[in-house]
């Protein structure tokens, strides 16, 4: 062991543990237990317009008050959110959620709202100081970056700019030991975030967020690294009236409530692992589904004609992304039974090479 000319030892850089001394931790390792970790890297992301500042808002709001999530345990801590998008919009929806959610509630709320114009990869160190001196000591337990665009100064398709973004949000996380959140877009096609795909080499989660044609936001956890990923919420927009502006003329804004989704409602209950299967199948039929022709090869195998169905092997691919598991034999197996599931419930429906989903019938 090296040591000092005094004879004490140094003190390591980077310290070795013994095999002896770890220990499995038992501290809570979660902001809202199976869908945001307490420190990492998070993205939410969807297209335009699809709610997903609304749904995220709602999310740490639970946070900053300590209140469980839809059935999720949460750990209470200091939210801070930089609206780069929109501010006063923005305040419309803060008023809005008091009103519906806060009404009586008389106790201070450790939410911080930052509205000014932000580029992380310069900007860090100050934005770092000004939290710390504003907040007097205290740490935040989440740093929201609303939308990741907007806080980036260059081209979030360029490895170098999106690396250079992803060490300034590191350096927020380690500052403060703190999960961050980029709420992101998606690319024109819709199927992943935009951008470079180093993003998601270096989330510890991802969530997506769509609205579906009855207006329903849907989120799902798409990976989680110390987790199941496959948790789906399904909420819908409430308008709120909030009063006149100054010319007489209503104010209003929405918030967050929970939906149900139709085929939920409808189809048998599902394991988290079952749910993740059916969950892939519906993506997979919506980016690569093929309505079957008369005379087609998915005809002549099997497959009604007029149903719209896609490979099998793309539906495994999905899956094994979205999967939580290491090692592809345990992905392969948890797909063969839920597939033997799905089936005995006649939810979905399969020959050779090509896979659909059936009709949900009432319980």
């Amino acid at each position: 062991m090296p040591r000092t000319q005094t004879g004490a030892r140094q003190r390591n850089r980077f310290p070795l543990e013994t095999w002896e001394i770890i220990a499995m931790p038992t501290s809570s390792n979660y902001l809202v237990k199976g869908i945001l970790p307490r420190t990492g890297l998070a993205v939410a992301w969807g297209a335009p317009k699809c709610g997903k500042s609304f749904k995220i808002f709602d999310l740490v709001m639970h946070i900053a008050l300590g209140r469980n999530y839809r059935g999720h345990k949460t750990r209470q801590g200091i939210v801070v959110y930089c609206a780069l998008e929109g501010g006063h919009g923005f305040i419309n929806r803060i008023v809005a959620w008091k009103k519906r959610y806060l009404n009586g509630h008389d106790r201070s709320v450790p939410f911080y709202l930052m509205a000014q114009s932000l580029n992380l990869i310069a900007d860090y160190k100050d934005l770092i100081t000004d939290i710390d001196d504003q907040l007097g000591g205290d740490r935040p337990a989440i740093v929201v970056i609303d939308t990741l665009n907007r806080a980036l100064i260059g081209d979030e398709n360029k490895s170098e700019d999106m690396a250079k973004l992803i060490k300034a949000a590191d350096a927020l996380r380690v500052a403060f030991g703190c999960l961050v959140m980029f709420i992101h877009h998606c690319g024109i096609v819709g199927k992943r975030p935009r951008g470079h795909s180093s993003l998601a080499g270096a989330d510890d989660v991802q969530i997506s967020i769509e609205r579906d044609k009855d207006g329903i936001i849907i989120a799902r956890v798409e990976h989680m690294n110390e987790g199941e990923a496959g948790i789906m919420l399904t909420s819908k927009l409430e308008p709120v009236d909030l009063g006149n502006d100054e010319d007489g003329d209503p104010i209003t804004s929405c918030v967050i409530v929970e939906s149900k989704a139709k085929a939920a409602a409808t189809g048998p209950k599902l394991t988290k692992t079952q749910q993740l299967a059916y969950d892939a199948l519906q993506r997979t039929l919506k980016d690569e589904g093929v309505e079957v022709k008369t005379d087609s090869e998915m005809a002549n195998k099997g497959v009604p004609v007029g149903q719209r169905a896609c490979l099998s092997e793309s539906w495994r691919k999905l899956f094994y992304k979205l999967h939580g598991a290491k090692k592809d034999a345990a992905k392969r197996q948890a797909l063969f039974r839920a597939t033997l599931d799905l089936e005995k419930a006649k939810l979905i429906a399969l020959v050779p090479d090509y896979v659909w989903l059936l009709p949900a019938t009432p319980a």
